[in-house]
């Protein structure tokens, strides 16, 4: 058994926000489903999703816009992204952290 954290950066993902506050995050879709999952933020430009045990995704250069909805959100939603198909769509809590530089 593999107890590896397989940490990857998304290359291109979006954040998007509805009317009524709820936040979305786009990225690619990822072998095995989520366990667990968590949404780590700062605050910064940066931001760490735990999907799993063995998967961690950073999502760097988030902007400003982005950066004060995330802080007040207690969950956001994930949809990963196989072509144009929505392979999976999953609720994660937000957990706001000091730093997230030793992680980095």
């Amino acid at each position: 058994m593999n107890n590896e954290l397989d940490m990857e950066k998304e290359g291109r993902y979006d954040i998007l926000q509805n009317n009524e506050g709820e936040i979305l995050i786009v990225i690619g879709h990822r072998r095995g489903g989520p366990e667990n999952p968590r949404f780590v933020y700062d605050g910064g430009d940066t931001a760490l999703l735990y999907r799993s045990r063995e998967s961690a995704v950073f999502l760097g250069g988030i902007n400003n816009e982005a950066s004060t909805p995330l802080k007040i959100v207690d969950e956001v939603v994930v949809a990963e992204i196989d072509g144009d198909e929505v392979a999976r769509e999953y609720t994660v809590p937000v957990r706001i952290v000091r730093s997230l530089d030793a992680i980095k």
